[in-house]
């Protein structure tokens, strides 16, 4: 049994979903009002007891196990989810060695050592008279008591060295105090005073809320920097944290939107404000790290910064980096002809909030949120505020001024994938340039050329030897012959890893035939979710290797990963073409075994709604059996038009 498996096998999948969605039983299943989409009259979300899973008919059309709930539910990768589950059912993840027990028991004593400076900072804030001047500053910036103890903001007094002293006299060694980032190194690399000095003191947390770093605010005019965090440390790391999240991720979701603003205080205001879905970068502009995270919880951004130049060449920054960052997460699809397609590049969509000349999001959540709702309902898409960057300081009447705005538009006008709205920003900057539309249209031909040149590889990718795969823990057992849906899935799986070139072969047959090509929501289990996110990205590669696979997927599904590689092992090849067939035809057969089972729970679900005489529940459940009965039958015929077309190759191959 697989650690997965043992976790599994410890929680209650009703019970643990319980915490966070308010089920009633029906039948023998759970329903509720799925927490991931907004809200309908009809509940639409379901857990089943006899197969510890769960499965939203709503919106999300999403479902799968106790990790799959809590990887959608909190944003986080497989190794955080399994952390989590394994901490909550007592299940060891591995036998900690003497080297990575001090590791932890040092880490944790940075963590208490910065809940304890969160703390005393606050304690000087609220409960002294030096501590006075920043409460009347904080009136005035209107905040309340609430929202200050919410998020333990505090005060670092004008002293070189009172807090040094304040936690030396409490056993903390000054290394330690150095560690944190609290004290100043000196020349000798040697600890030195008070890093926060007279500044307002503003908490950084990480997302499981524990105190990583501070943010300080200068109180004295003549004070620089105006802001000064927390350096790097073995806690805290800028780049890859975002302030606030903590306690804006749930709201994020809910939403289905993250705002992202510049400054503390604005993240503070709006949420005070009732505005919860806020969070501020930690520099000048959006990392790469930041943006993976956010991508976890939503794929809606709304980018609210700073109305001045500065504020919109940090927005430009910020959007070259999303759309390099974000494309490599889905970006590469290989074709059946070795090449690979560039057209649906950002899959977030990202929109910008054009704030009033003057005005920073803090000014405008003072006027109330609905003023601040306005304008974030109103965000402009991300191309038209390229259009608006990039050519408000050309001369679009000088052939260098255009000549600069073709050249900068032209890559985003190629990453949209809808035709119809790429034509209408092809007409637009037509107009905007006074050139000839045809023009503009040969040249996005031309940069699409140029894109595609480099990306030709072979036809069918060479097979990568899986006897590279090494792990130091056991290989997990296979599961019992008679789960078949699992079987299917790590089969799928199986042939993914050892034939690369059939995904992309696989999804092409699919395509053709109107299908959604394969998905991690084909399977269940949630180690065969993050699996196959990472096959995916894996594939897309001219010449994939087993090493970068093994990086990607982690230790902790390594064990996995030579599981789905022990079956192949010494196996004669497969031709490439029943690879394909055969993973197609596996592909259909979990798709047609899902929706089976979620037109019995719908009927089932229908039925309960029938006897309770509700009539909005009833049409709605309906339409949702009927919809799930055309689903099948369509999965149907392209199944048996995939196997039809290999029973006429086989038959020609013999006639041959």
């Amino acid at each position: 049994m697989s650690i997965a498996d043992e976790i599994k096998a410890r929680l209650d999948i009703v019970d643990f979903i319980s915490e966070t969605v308010n089920l009633r039983k029906a039948g023998k299943s759970y329903t509720g009002f799925c927490p991931f989409h907004q809200n309908t009259r009809t509940p639409s979300f379901v857990v089943f007891p006899d197969s510890q899973s769960w499965r939203c008919f709503g919106a999300c059309a999403d479902g799968g196990d106790i990790f799959s709930f809590v990887m959608k539910r909190d944003g986080l990768d497989f190794r955080e989810t399994l952390e989590e589950l394994a901490k909550r059912a007592g299940v060891p993840l591995e036998p900690p060695s003497s080297q990575s027990t001090v590791q932890e028991q040092q880490r944790q004593k940075l963590l208490e050592l910065m809940a304890a400076a969160a703390t005393y900072f606050h304690q000087q804030l609220t409960g002294t008279k030096a501590g006075a001047r920043v409460r009347e500053y904080l009136t005035q910036r209107q905040l309340t008591a609430e929202t200050i103890a919410t998020f333990q903001l505090g005060y670092a007094l004008d002293d070189w060295d009172a807090l040094k002293l304040h936690f030396l006299n409490r056993g903390y060694a000054a290394e330690e105090l150095l560690a944190t980032g609290l004290l100043v190194e000196r020349s000798d690399s040697s600890p030195g005073y008070d890093r926060f000095r007279n500044r307002l003191i503003i908490p950084i947390r990480d997302l499981q809320g524990r105190v990583i770093g501070f943010g300080a605010r200068a109180l004295a005019a003549d004070q620089l920097p105006k802001y000064l965090n927390s350096p790097q440390t073995s806690l805290f790391d800028k780049s890859a944290t975002l302030y606030g999240l903590d306690l804006a991720r749930s709201a994020i979701r809910q939403a289905d939107q993250v705002v992202i603003v510049e400054g503390y205080m604005d993240v503070i205001q709006a949420y005070q404000r009732g505005a919860r879905n806020v969070v501020a970068q930690m520099g000048t502009a959006l990392t790469e790290a930041q943006l993976k995270i956010l991508k976890r919880m939503t794929g809606n951004f709304v980018l609210a910064l700073d109305a001045d130049s500065a504020g919109n060449a940090a927005t430009l920054r910020g959007l070259n980096l999303a759309r390099e960052a974000l494309d490599r997460e889905t970006v590469p699809i290989p074709t059946a002809r070795g090449l690979i397609r560039y057209e649906s590049r950002l899959e977030a969509n990202i929109r910008i909030a054009a704030l009033p000349a003057g005005k920073d999001p803090d000014d405008i959540l003072k006027e109330g949120l609905e003023a601040w709702q306005r304008i974030i309902d109103q965000a402009m898409p991300v191309v038209d505020f390229y259009f608006q960057a990039v050519t408000a300081d050309l001369d679009l009447t000088s052939a260098k001024g255009k000549s600069v705005a073709v050249q900068e538009l032209m890559p985003v006008l190629r990453e949209l994938s809808n035709s119809v709205e790429r034509e209408h920003y092809v007409q637009k900057l037509a107009r905007l340039i006074h050139v000839d539309e045809r023009t503009l249209i040969a040249e996005l031909q031309q940069t699409k050329k140029r894109a595609n040149r480099s990306l030709r590889g072979q036809a069918v990718e060479p097979t990568p030897d899986l006897s590279k795969i090494r792990v130091k823990a056991p290989v997990d057992a296979l599961p019992v012959a008679d789960n078949v849906e699992t079987n299917l899935e790590e089969y799928c799986l199986s042939l993914i890893l050892t034939y690369p070139a059939t995904l992309a072969a696989t999804n092409d047959t699919l395509e053709g035939q109107t299908l959604q090509p394969v998905d991690s929501d084909d399977f269940q289990r949630g180690d065969h979710k993050a699996i196959f996110k990472c096959l995916a990205l894996w594939t897309a590669s001219e010449t994939p290797k087993i090493e970068v696979l093994t990086e990607m997927v982690g230790t902790e599904l390594e064990g996995r990963l030579a599981t789905l590689a022990s079956r192949w092992h010494q196996r004669p090849p497969t031709p490439f073409d029943h690879a394909v067939r055969d993973l197609g035809n596996a592909i259909l057969r979990l798709r047609l075994r899902k929706t089976d089972r979620q037109i019995e729970e719908l009927q089932f679900i229908l039925r309960e709604a029938e006897g309770n005489q509700s009539a909005d529940s009833v049409r709605e459940y309906t339409e949702m059996v009927e919809t799930h009965k055309q689903r099948r039958a369509k999965l149907e015929q392209v199944r048996d038009i995939l196997s039809l077309s290999g029973k006429r190759r086989a038959e020609s191959k013999i006639l041959l």
